[in-house]
């Protein structure tokens, strides 16, 4: 496909329960007030989504037995990142493409405003990817560009400081060369090498592999204007934190 473009648009993490996780996302980095969609309680779920920028962190937490979720926090042992989802140009094009490398698609909506595919995480190295497209002919790197899952208002709740964007995330893995050669196939995109291992360059970041004990995701990278300021906040609220860094549902997120 001809300027093909590939976005981290949006990170799921998953808890028992949405709460303190929400309220740590909003006091220590400053995000915008969050959607709710009941669209999720399909999945027996409850979750909120938060902007940063225009991309999004939402949170999800089963409300029913023997969902998908509460199978994922049975395995990890807590909460932690659960979803990476990336916007694409054409959905629908990624999931033929996707389907054809033996990959299972295990859920996928196709309507004339939003199109979306979730694949198995037993075929994409331990958590779920869903490639997602918007309106027909929408640039996937406008900044603030439609996305149906936050709801209608979203861009009324973005704040611009002190997080301005999420700029990539870090898989882990045993194996992360392995898991790097897979995800390179899954979204078609060529490997390089960064300082901490492989990593893909994605549109506005990168995706980068690590060592891990356990497949996930291992941390979110934030672009920021007062590092020191969120590191206050995370103090103030109990919230684990290193010099460059926060740790809110199981997850890092990177201060940039």
């Amino acid at each position: 496909m001809a300027n093909r473009k590939v976005r981290l648009r949006q990170i799921a993490l998953v808890a028992e329960t949405l709460e303190p996780h929400n309220t740590h996302l909003i006091e220590v980095l400053g995000l915008g007030r969050p959607h709710r969609d009941p669209n999720v309680g399909v999945f027996g779920l409850e979750n909120v989504v938060l902007p940063v920028g225009g991309d999004f962190l939402e949170i999800v937490a089963p409300v029913k037995e023997n969902t998908s979720a509460g199978r994922f926090l049975g395995r990890r042992g807590g909460p932690g990142g659960y979803m990476v989802i990336v916007q694409t140009d054409d959905a629908n094009a990624e999931r033929e493409r996707i389907v054809k490398e033996g990959v299972r698609a295990v859920w996928s909506i196709d309507r004339p405003d939003y199109k979306a595919t979730h694949f198995h995480p037993a075929d994409t190295g331990g958590f779920l990817l869903s490639v997602d497209s918007t309106l027909p002919g929408a640039e996937v790197t406008e900044t603030l560009g439609p996305w149906q899952p936050a709801g209608p208002d979203w861009r009324e709740n973005v704040r611009r400081e002190p997080v301005t964007a999420m700029t990539g995330c870090v898989l882990s893995a045993p194996d992360p060369e392995a898991l790097a050669a897979l995800w390179s196939r899954l979204l078609d995109l060529p490997l390089g090498r960064g300082a901490d291992g492989p990593e893909m360059a994605i549109a506005g970041g990168r995706i980068g592999f690590v060592a891990g004990r356990d497949a996930g995701i291992a941390a979110v990278r934030l672009k920021t204007t007062d590092r020191a300021g969120i590191l206050k906040k995370a103090a103030a609220a109990g919230v684990p934190a290193g010099a460059d860094r926060v740790r809110i549902c199981g997850l890092d997120f990177i201060l940039d």
